[in-house]
Parts: C-alpha cells; sequence; structure tokens
C-alpha cells in the first residue's frame, strides 16, 4: 500500500530514534492491536446480560454483525487513505473513532442504539490493525521490521485469551457497560504517544484511486444478505415483499459489484485473483470457517448462560478454553507447517472436528454437565485453530508478490463476510422457536417479565423454580439444535473443498520477496491471520 518509491532498503533503519524509544512505539502499536482484539472477545460474555437489560433478543445477532459490517467496510479504505494522507494521520483518526464507537456503545439506551453506535465501533477498529501493519512497514526496513511480526501473534493469545474472562469479570462486577469503557484509557494513551512520538520519513506520495463503488456495492450487498438471513422467516414470511425484495437487492448488488470490479483501476478486489484455483479455496474454506466458527461463539456462550444456567464469569471461563484452544493449535500448526512446508491435511482435520463438536453440541442439554460443555467448546476452539495459519500459508503461497496484499485483503473480508452471515443466519434458526418457547412456558408465570421477542436474562432464569428452570433451559436446548444441525451441512462442504486443496510445498522466502527465512514468513502470516479470526469473532 506504500508508494514503491519509498519503501526503504533492506537491513536499513528508516528512523533514528532510540531503541527503547523505538520499542515504546512498537509497544504501544501492539497496545492498540490488542484493544481492536480484545473488544471481539470481551462482548461476546456480556451479549446475554445486554439482552437481558435492553431487550431486542431478536437483534442479539447485529450486536456482532454490525461490528463487522463497519469493520469489512473500512479496511479496504484505510490503505488508500493512507496513501492520500499519510499513515499516522489515518491511524490516529481510526483510534478516535474507535474510542468515540466505545463510548457511544457505553451509554446506549436500546437494541437499535447498541447496534448503530457498534457499527461506528467497528469502522473505528478495522483501522487498527491494518494501520499498525502499514506502520511497522514503513518504520523498519522489511528484514528489521519482520523480528517485530511475532508480536502480533503474543497479543492474539493475549487478547483470545484475557477477553472472555475479563468481560465475564467486568459484567459481574461492573456491569455489561464497562466492557466498553474500559477502551478508553489505554485508548486515550495510545492516542497521545501516537500523536506526541511518532515521526515517519517524508516519502513521495502517489495518487491513490479509491474504488468508492465497488466500496458502496460491497457494503450494500453485505448489508442486503445479512438482513435476508436475519428477517426471512422470522421477522418477515418467505414471501412478503421485504424479503423478496432484499433477496432481489442483495443479488443486483452482488452481480454490480462483480461488474465494478472489472473496471475499476484499483478494485477492493481483482477478480484475476480466482484464476488461481488454491485460492479460490482458501476462499471458500475461510468464509466456513468464519460463517462456523466465528459465527458460533456467541451462542455458545448463549448455551453456557441459559442450558447449563452459568454466570457470565464462569462462561467466560469456559470460553477462555476455547480461545486456548484456537491460540495453541495454531502456534503447533504453524510449527508443523514450518518444519514440513505441507499445510494440506489441517483445513481437512479442522472441518471434520467442526462436524464433531457441532454433532456433539446439537445431542446437549442440560444434562450435559460443565465438564462436557468445556470438552465440546475446546473442540470448536481447535477445529478454528487448525485452519488459521494453513489457509493463509496455502493463498500466499501461491500468490506473486504484488498480489500478497490483495490475496490478504480478500481473504480477510471473505472470512468477515462469513462470520457476519454466519451470525445472522443462526440467530434466524433460534428465534424462530426460542421466542415461543418461552412466551408459551413462562408467558403467565408470576413475577417473570419477558421483552415482546421473548427475551430471557440469566439471572431471571436463576430465580425461578428448579423445574421451571429446567424446562426453560430445555427450551433454550431445542431452540439451539437447528443451530447446531445447520453446522454439519456446512463443515462437510468444506471438507469436499479441503480435499480439493493442492499440497504445494511452501517455498522459503515466497510471500516477501526478499528470501527471508520461514519463521519470519510464519509470524508475518500469524499476523494476517490473527486480524481476521479474531476481530470478527465478536
Amino acid at each position: 500500500m506504500a508508494s514503491p518509491s519509498a519503501e526503504p532498503a533492506i537491513g536499513a533503519p528508516t528512523t533514528s530514534a532510540s531503541s527503547a524509544r523505538t520499542n515504546a512505539l512498537v509497544l504501544t502499536l501492539m497496545v492498540a492491536v490488542f484493544l481492536s482484539l480484545l473488544d471481539s472477545q470481551i462482548v461476546a460474555t456480556a451479549l446475554p446480560r445486554v439482552v437481558g437489560d435492553l431487550g431486542g433478543l431478536d437483534e442479539f445477532g447485529w450486536v456482532t454483525t454490525g461490528y463487522l459490517i463497519g469493520g469489512s467496510a473500512a479496511v479496504p479504505v484505510y490503505g488508500k487513505l493512507g496513501d492520500l494522507f499519510g499513515r499516522k494521520r489515518v491511524f490516529v483518526a481510526s483510534i478516535a473513532v474507535f474510542l468515540v464507537g466505545s463510548v457511544l456503545c457505553g451509554l446506549a439506551r436500546t437494541m437499535s442504539q447498541l447496534i448503530a453506535f457498534r457499527v461506528i465501533q467497528g469502522v473505528g477498529s478495522g483501522g487498527l490493525f491494518i494501520c499498525v501493519l502499514v506502520l511497522i512497514g514503513e518504520m523498519f526496513s522489511p528484514r528489521e521490521g519482520a523480528r517485530y511480526y511475532g508480536w502480533f501473534s503474543l497479543t492474539f493469545g493475549a487478547a483470545a485469551l484475557a477477553g472472555p474472562t475479563l468481560g465475564g469479570v467486568l459484567t459481574e462486577l461492573a456491569g455489561w457497560r464497562w466492557v466498553f469503557f474500559v477502551n478508553l484509557p489505554l485508548g486515550a494513551v495510545v492516542l497521545v504517544i501516537v500523536a506526541s512520538m511518532l515521526r515517519l520519513p517524508a516519502q513521495a506520495r502517489k495518487k491513490a484511486d479509491i474504488d468508492y463503488a465497488g466500496v458502496f456495492l460491497l457494503v450494500v450487498a453485505i448489508v442486503g444478505l445479512n438482513l435476508l438471513t436475519g428477517w426471512a422467516g422470522v421477522k418477515y414470511p418467505w414471501n412478503s415483499p421485504v424479503i423478496l425484495g432484499l433477496a432481489v437487492g442483495s443479488v443486483l448488488a452482488v452481480a454490480l459489484f462483480v461488474l465494478s470490479q472489472r473496471r475499476a483501476v484499483d478494485p477492493v478486489i481483482p477478480l484475476r485473483l480466482f484464476a488461481d484455483q488454491t485460492f479460490t479455496l482458501v476462499v471458500i474454506l475461510g468464509f466456513i470457517a468464519g460463517f462456523v466458527g466465528l459465527g458460533l461463539i456467541n451462542y455458545l456462550v448463549l448455551w453456557l448462560q441459559n442450558v447449563l444456567g452459568l454466570d457470565a464469569q464462569k462462561s467466560g471461563y469456559i470460553l477462555t478454553a476455547m480461545m486456548l484452544g484456537v491460540v495453541v493449535t495454531s502456534w503447533v500448526s504453524a510449527k508443523v507447517i514450518g518444519r514440513t512446508a505441507s499445510y494440506r491435511w489441517f483445513p481437512v482435520l479442522s472441518m471434520v472436528v467442526f462436524a464433531v463438536a457441532a454433532a456433539l453440541f446439537s445431542t446437549a442439554g442440560p444434562e450435559t454437565g460443565v465438564a462436557l460443555a468445556i470438552v465440546y467448546v475446546l473442540l470448536f476452539g481447535i477445529a478454528g485453530g487448525l485452519n488459521s495459519q494453513a489457509l493463509s500459508l496455502a493463498a500466499r503461497n501461491t500468490a506473486s508478490m504484488q498480489d500478497i496484499g490483495s490475496v490478504q485483503g480478500t481473504a480477510t473480508l471473505m472470512r468477515q463476510l462469513g462470520t457476519g452471515l454466519g451470525v445472522s443466519f443462526f440467530a434466524a434458526l433460534m428465534n424462530a422457536r426460542l421466542g415461543n418457547g418461552l412466551k408459551g412456558r413462562l408467558g403467565g408465570e408470576s413475577g417473570v417479565h419477558l421483552d415482546k421477542d421473548g427475551s430471557l436474562a440469566p439471572e431471571v432464569l436463576g430465580r425461578l423454580s428448579e423445574p421451571v428452570r429446567r424446562e426453560v433451559a430445555e427450551i433454550y436446548a431445542d431452540s439451539l439444535r437447528p443451530v447446531f444441525h445447520a453446522v454439519i451441512p456446512i463443515v462437510l462442504a468444506g471438507l469436499v473443498a479441503a480435499l480439493f486443496l493442492k499440497d504445494v510445498k511452501l517455498s522459503g522466502g515466497h510471500g516477501h520477496g526478499h528470501g527471508d527465512a520461514e519463521p519470519e514468513q510464519l509470524g508475518d502470516d500469524a499476523l494476517g491471520e490473527a486480524s481476521s479470526a479474531a476481530r470478527s469473532e465478536s
């Protein structure tokens, strides 16, 4: 994304700052990345309490989907804005938007307000990661900067492990609004340090051709598809004018987006990339992994809290076990891939484990118990970690140097799109049963208040008599079973796609173009994949 003329020579540092000052700046940038990734993890354990406070169970999934839409639309634009106005300015602007969105989310009084403010927060978050990546590329030569890429993997692991637990603790001790307010002190420190200390070398800026039409049509298509999957058969009948209009409009937006990409000077998604079979399969598998692995997180939390009756803090601990599975499996798979130079069987194994975990959850209920629930949730984490490094490496291994940015950006975008559609689709499946089931059982129960959509706060569930609580837990389990049933054919389709991946051995210097060693390459891939997995996963 930087101007070619401004790229520094290999091994020649582009900053005269002292080592301590440089490390302090890089650490500050890592804190910004941590905030972006943490916000994706910390919100999940608070969502059932949010629904209990604000209502709007039928809009439950849009708290996540709105965040993803904002980030997805913003990511392809930030790099071009950096070309026009400078990386530092764009980074400062993105963290300012993120903090404003965080404040607004914490002050939200209705579910609709929260969703709208999450979009704003997502727009800011979308710039944090990509801006930090580009800033490090501009501050250092490629070889010197490579040693900092490993910090991103540690940052991802810290956010993934701390997020669910911190979300549960904050929700229990201070209230769910503090999962948003916690961003403010750290974000303010990052803003001040970067604004005052970061000095970048002067560079010749090139004229950036931002594909405004492509970005607009992509946003319209994403919003339309999410509304279609979330409303069809739940809020409106399948044959209603609204649903038919959304279906036609979404298809039209996708078709116009494809046509716009054929004509754009610098398209959001270069269509020529799909001529590579490996890249096409990686996009399909990434979409499925986002749809299933990340799209399900909210519903796993809902299952833990409303089927097993766990509070936000305990469910956060269990979700931490899942994220530990993602981090450890991702790290181990990276080591194995680096040693064998082969990635083919990791996506295959990932889809198999996803199918097993979904099948187990589809038969689970209140009698399952916490121990087995931890095992089932851990299986989802293992499945997600198995493909995280493999898919990124597979795409980059066959890409030319000039296409690496487009390949990583497109793969990330499609994974995020899969996550957003997964959240909406699973919400539609759950809501089709849940509201009526709760109203039928608790509508006349003395002292029990249900929102118009049938929402029930976890603390209300805990106050019910044991027979009623157990029956309500069964209603939640029964409402979530179609979600897990739907996962199985989806991941089996992913299994078929994974079997067509070619076993192309990894090249030692491919993807960097400078002959860097494989460990550096893996660090960069962990960086790109952490962005797609952790940001989208809320």
